[in-house]
């Protein structure tokens, strides 16, 4: 295992260009939850509104742990990628923000860190991966301090299989819905899908509680390109629209990422 501290800016610079709307409304939604969990584990009796220790389990080039450092906070970026962790080493010499990189994956973190320290873990796509969600899970809730979060984001199969209708592929969206593991077929490039009550499940079995499940980009890849294209669509309008429909409990089921947060008890 390696350990480098980095840090960057808040923004990705490499990615920007790429980001498409859609895309920029859902990490939209994203951000506004977790800066509302900020808010709360922050004003608990453990960090008494100091920096959080967060841990960002397969946190790649620091998309995530980039920001959160950005406001203070304590980041480690735990990611199996030397390459990644490269990179995330040349955004922290460019903005100056302390982050620590390790290298391994869920299944290192007791090897890694120290149990029960961690106020926040993020799991964000990372699960649809795993050789075992539910170990990597365990894993995950066991760096969590008692009352701290753990964040979760994945892919939602209700929502891909949607998405694959529409495009026409009535037996693969068939195929998707009775699959286990929410896939169309063996060349499906996507290990696995989750619903919203699988989720929680493995959250539940993980010895998390309370887990709150929003939809993340539940119109958003349902608009055809040319709405972006011909300049139809404003993001800012994208993004209000995205944010009150994962408020929206009964849209989650279509929406294409699923974000659960649940806790450790006390």
């Amino acid at each position: 295992m390696s350990e480098k501290a980095v840090g960057t800016t808040e923004g990705e610079a490499a990615r920007a260009a790429a980001r498409s709307a859609p895309w920029t409304a859902r990490s939209a939604v994203v951000w506004e939850a977790l800066r509302e969990l900020l808010a709360e584990l922050g004003g608990g009796d453990r960090r008494d509104g100091g920096p959080l220790r967060i841990v960002d389990a397969g946190g790649g080039t620091g998309g995530a742990a980039v920001p959160l450092a950005a406001l203070g906070h304590e980041v480690t970026v735990v990611e199996p990628s030397p390459d990644s962790l490269a990179a995330l080493e040349r955004r922290a010499a460019d903005g100056g923000v302390r982050v620590r990189g390790l290298q391994g994956d869920t299944r290192d973190l007791a090897s890694l860190l120290p149990a029960g320290d961690a106020d926040l873990v993020l799991v964000h796509n990372v699960l649809e991966y795993v050789d075992d969600p539910q170990a990597a899970l365990t894993d995950v809730a066991a760096a969590v301090a008692p009352g701290g979060a753990v964040s979760v984001l994945a892919a939602n199969a209700s929502a891909a299989a949607l998405h694959r209708v529409l495009q026409g592929g009535v037996a693969e969206a068939h195929r998707m819905l009775q699959d286990p593991q929410g896939r169309w077929g063996e060349s499906d490039p996507m290990p696995r899908r989750f619903t919203a009550d699988g989720l929680a499940a493995l959250a539940t079995a993980a010895g998390l509680e309370g887990p709150r499940v929003r939809g993340v980009g539940v119109f958003s890849d349902l608009l055809p390109g040319r709405a972006y294209d011909t300049g139809t669509v404003q993001e800012e309008e994208l993004t209000a629209l995205e944010r009150e429909a994962s408020a929206r409990p009964e849209l989650a089921g279509i929406a294409t990422q699923l974000h659960v947060v649940a806790h450790r008890p006390d």
